[in-house]
Protein backbone atom coordinates (compact mmCIF):
# COMPACT_ATOMS: atom_id res chain seq x y z
CA UNK A 1 0.00 0.00 0.00
CA UNK A 2 2.82 2.44 0.93
CA UNK A 3 4.44 1.53 -2.14
CA UNK A 4 0.86 2.61 -4.25
CA UNK A 5 1.22 6.09 -2.38
CA UNK A 6 4.42 6.87 -3.00
CA UNK A 7 3.93 6.80 -6.54
CA UNK A 8 0.14 7.78 -7.60
CA UNK A 9 -0.39 10.80 -8.43
CA UNK A 10 -3.29 12.77 -10.43
CA UNK A 11 -3.65 12.36 -13.97
CA UNK A 12 -5.04 14.61 -16.35
CA UNK A 13 -3.67 12.99 -19.56
CA UNK A 14 -5.22 9.63 -21.03
CA UNK A 15 -4.53 7.20 -23.89
CA UNK A 16 -7.33 6.24 -26.24
CA UNK A 17 -7.23 2.60 -25.15
CA UNK A 18 -10.60 1.34 -23.43
CA UNK A 19 -10.12 -0.74 -20.15
CA UNK A 20 -11.40 -4.29 -19.84
CA UNK A 21 -14.08 -4.92 -18.46
CA UNK A 22 -12.11 -7.20 -16.01
CA UNK A 23 -10.63 -4.20 -15.50
CA UNK A 24 -13.56 -2.51 -14.66
CA UNK A 25 -15.33 -5.14 -12.77
CA UNK A 26 -12.13 -5.23 -9.99
CA UNK A 27 -12.75 -1.45 -9.83
CA UNK A 28 -16.50 -2.19 -9.36
CA UNK A 29 -15.35 -4.89 -6.34
CA UNK A 30 -12.71 -2.47 -4.64
CA UNK A 31 -15.12 0.04 -4.10
CA UNK A 32 -17.84 -2.36 -2.91
CA UNK A 33 -15.61 -3.39 -0.18
CA UNK A 34 -15.17 0.15 0.87
CA UNK A 35 -15.26 0.91 4.64
CA UNK A 36 -18.56 3.18 5.98
CA UNK A 37 -19.47 4.27 9.11
CA UNK A 38 -21.43 1.95 10.86
CA UNK A 39 -21.42 -0.19 7.45
CA UNK A 40 -24.02 2.17 6.11
CA UNK A 41 -22.89 2.53 2.67
CA UNK A 42 -25.04 5.83 1.66
CA UNK A 43 -22.98 5.43 -1.64
CA UNK A 44 -23.96 4.51 -5.14
CA UNK A 45 -21.47 4.99 -8.04
CA UNK A 46 -22.48 5.26 -11.55
CA UNK A 47 -19.33 3.62 -14.09
CA UNK A 48 -19.60 5.62 -17.10
CA UNK A 49 -18.08 4.03 -20.03
CA UNK A 50 -20.30 6.05 -23.29
CA UNK A 51 -17.61 8.55 -24.39
CA UNK A 52 -20.23 11.13 -25.52
CA UNK A 53 -21.76 11.04 -21.88
CA UNK A 54 -17.78 11.04 -20.55
CA UNK A 55 -17.72 14.34 -23.08
CA UNK A 56 -20.64 15.68 -21.56
CA UNK A 57 -19.79 15.36 -18.08
CA UNK A 58 -16.45 17.02 -18.79
CA UNK A 59 -18.41 20.27 -18.57
CA UNK A 60 -19.56 19.85 -15.06
CA UNK A 61 -17.58 23.13 -14.05
CA UNK A 62 -16.45 26.12 -15.51
CA UNK A 63 -12.79 24.96 -14.61
CA UNK A 64 -11.26 21.95 -13.58
CA UNK A 65 -12.56 19.08 -15.41
CA UNK A 66 -12.47 19.27 -19.09
CA UNK A 67 -9.84 16.63 -18.96
CA UNK A 68 -12.78 14.20 -18.16
CA UNK A 69 -13.13 14.14 -21.89
CA UNK A 70 -10.42 11.89 -22.34
CA UNK A 71 -10.83 9.62 -19.79
CA UNK A 72 -12.12 5.88 -20.64
CA UNK A 73 -14.31 6.01 -17.79
CA UNK A 74 -15.94 8.29 -15.66
CA UNK A 75 -17.11 6.86 -11.71
CA UNK A 76 -19.49 9.10 -10.10
CA UNK A 77 -19.90 9.09 -6.90
CA UNK A 78 -22.97 9.79 -4.90
CA UNK A 79 -24.26 9.32 -1.17
CA UNK A 80 -27.64 9.71 0.47
CA UNK A 81 -27.45 12.17 2.89
CA UNK A 82 -30.67 10.87 4.25
CA UNK A 83 -28.63 7.08 5.14
CA UNK A 84 -26.07 8.53 6.90
CA UNK A 85 -24.97 11.99 8.36
CA UNK A 86 -21.35 11.35 7.18
CA UNK A 87 -22.15 10.87 3.70
CA UNK A 88 -19.63 12.83 2.17
CA UNK A 89 -16.65 11.38 4.70
CA UNK A 90 -18.25 7.54 3.99
CA UNK A 91 -18.02 8.71 -0.25
CA UNK A 92 -14.56 9.86 -0.02
CA UNK A 93 -12.99 7.31 1.60
CA UNK A 94 -15.12 4.83 -1.35
CA UNK A 95 -13.36 7.54 -4.12
CA UNK A 96 -9.75 6.86 -2.62
CA UNK A 97 -10.21 2.85 -2.85
CA UNK A 98 -10.59 4.07 -6.38
CA UNK A 99 -7.98 5.57 -7.36
CA UNK A 100 -6.04 3.60 -5.06
CA UNK A 101 -7.75 0.50 -6.61
CA UNK A 102 -6.58 2.38 -9.87
CA UNK A 103 -3.10 2.75 -9.62
CA UNK A 104 -2.70 -0.77 -8.68
CA UNK A 105 -4.23 -1.74 -11.96
CA UNK A 106 -1.94 0.72 -13.95
CA UNK A 107 -4.28 3.38 -14.52
CA UNK A 108 -4.23 6.89 -13.72
CA UNK A 109 -7.14 8.63 -12.01
CA UNK A 110 -7.82 12.16 -11.16
CA UNK A 111 -10.56 13.34 -8.75
CA UNK A 112 -13.26 16.21 -9.90
CA UNK A 113 -15.27 17.79 -7.33
CA UNK A 114 -18.86 18.30 -7.83
CA UNK A 115 -20.54 19.19 -4.47
CA UNK A 116 -19.93 22.54 -4.10
CA UNK A 117 -19.09 23.78 -7.30
CA UNK A 118 -20.96 25.76 -10.33
CA UNK A 119 -21.22 24.66 -13.62
CA UNK A 120 -22.53 28.02 -15.15
CA UNK A 121 -23.81 31.25 -12.99
CA UNK A 122 -27.16 29.45 -13.26
CA UNK A 123 -26.12 26.12 -12.22
CA UNK A 124 -24.04 23.81 -9.95
CA UNK A 125 -21.96 21.35 -11.14
CA UNK A 126 -24.34 19.19 -8.78
CA UNK A 127 -26.88 19.75 -10.81
CA UNK A 128 -25.75 19.61 -14.11
CA UNK A 129 -24.14 16.22 -13.37
CA UNK A 130 -27.66 15.28 -12.04
CA UNK A 131 -29.58 16.06 -15.41
CA UNK A 132 -27.23 13.94 -17.10
CA UNK A 133 -27.44 10.68 -15.59
CA UNK A 134 -31.25 11.21 -14.32
CA UNK A 135 -29.73 11.32 -10.68
CA UNK A 136 -32.46 11.44 -8.07
CA UNK A 137 -32.88 12.99 -4.67
CA UNK A 138 -31.61 12.35 -2.21
CA UNK A 139 -28.61 10.60 -4.18
CA UNK A 140 -26.17 13.85 -3.70
CA UNK A 141 -23.40 14.31 -6.17
CA UNK A 142 -19.85 14.78 -4.56
CA UNK A 143 -17.25 14.09 -7.22
CA UNK A 144 -16.40 12.30 -10.75
CA UNK A 145 -13.37 10.29 -10.68
CA UNK A 146 -12.02 10.17 -13.94
CA UNK A 147 -9.78 7.14 -14.88
CA UNK A 148 -7.71 5.69 -17.89
CA UNK A 149 -4.43 4.22 -19.68
CA UNK A 150 -2.10 7.43 -18.06
CA UNK A 151 -0.74 8.83 -21.16
CA UNK A 152 1.55 11.13 -18.91
CA UNK A 153 4.22 10.13 -16.58
CA UNK A 154 5.10 11.44 -12.99
CA UNK A 155 7.49 10.86 -10.65
CA UNK A 156 6.07 10.71 -7.02
CA UNK A 157 6.41 12.86 -4.40
CA UNK A 158 10.11 12.77 -3.23
CA UNK A 159 10.07 11.79 0.75
CA UNK A 160 11.95 15.03 1.67
CA UNK A 161 8.88 17.07 0.13
CA UNK A 162 6.30 16.28 2.31
CA UNK A 163 5.18 18.32 4.81
CA UNK A 164 6.47 16.51 8.06
CA UNK A 165 5.13 19.66 9.97
CA UNK A 166 1.56 18.27 9.41
CA UNK A 167 1.92 15.57 11.72
CA UNK A 168 2.57 15.70 15.53
CA UNK A 169 4.19 12.86 17.44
Amino acid sequence: MLELMRKRRSIRKFKKDRIAQTTIDDLKEAVLRSPSSRGNRPWKFFFVQDAEVITRLSRCKESGSAFLKDASLAVVVCGDETVSDVWIEDCSIAAIIVHLTAESLGLGSCWIQVRNRRHNIEATSEDYVRNILDIDYPLRVLAIIAIGLPDEVKAGHPYESLDHGKVIA
